[in-house]
């Protein structure tokens, strides 16, 4: 069982910050999700981030909603959505209260609790596969609406936390265009990773839809 080297909790002024500041500064962090069968660990190796009423892409774009009102509360809590029918995403909360951005967790490596992630996604061959894409991440972390707006920064008794974990110099950092963002969002790099990091998920560029005829 591999575990970082700094357990210390990151405070709520890390996510106080603008939210191009704090994305990039998460990888390499440790996610932790206390789930009733045991912890969950896991080191972040990409996320992207959406700027709230500013950005197109952002599910606050078009302001407040009863879905996404997390966004608009204080920082370092967790919004979590459900897309597709099927899958849901994590989010952490970020800049000043209002602002509405935040940070998709896209892709982690699994450090502690395997077990429990593979319980969850049975179709990863391998561990690297555990946690690569938000809706695998959310997967397998056992992470659903009843998580939305969950405090990160509330302690150790938290279902969700963000360790300080160790966290990448920037010479590893890569960005690029987010996954499968369109329109006037599509060629922003707010698309972070670690550089050859193995469970950082493949790029989408946006599809649009087909209409109906």
């Amino acid at each position: 069982m591999i575990e970082s080297s700094d357990r210390t909790p990151l405070p709520r002024t890390f996510f106080d910050r603008p939210v191009l500041e704090v994305a990039p500064d998460l990888l390499g962090r440790t996610l932790v999700r206390l789930t009733d069968d045991g912890p969950i660990e896991l080191r972040l190796t990409e996320v992207e981030a959406y700027a709230g009423e500013a950005d197109p892409g952002s599910h606050a774009y078009r302001g407040r909603t009863a879905r996404n009102a997390v966004m608009f509360g204080p920082p370092g809590h967790a919004y979590v959505y459900f897309t597709y029918g099927m899958w849901h995403c994590l989010n952490l909360v970020c800049g000043p209260e209002g602002a509405a951005s935040g940070v998709l967790l896209r892709a982690g490596e699994v450090r502690v609790g395997q077990e429990l992630a593979r319980k969850r996604r049975l179709s990863a061959r391998y561990d690297k596969e555990l946690a690569k894409g938000p809706a695998r991440l959310a997967t397998a972390l056992d992470v659903d609406r009843t998580l939305d707006g969950t405090d990160a920064c509330a302690g150790p008794d938290s279902p969700l936390a963000v360790l300080t974990g160790d966290p990448v110099s920037a010479d590893q950092v890569r960005t690029g265009p987010r996954t499968g963002v369109g329109g006037d969002g599509a060629t922003q790099p707010w698309r972070f990773w670690i550089d050859d990091d193995p469970t950082v998920s493949p790029y989408r560029a946006h599809t649009p839809r087909r209409k109906r005829t």
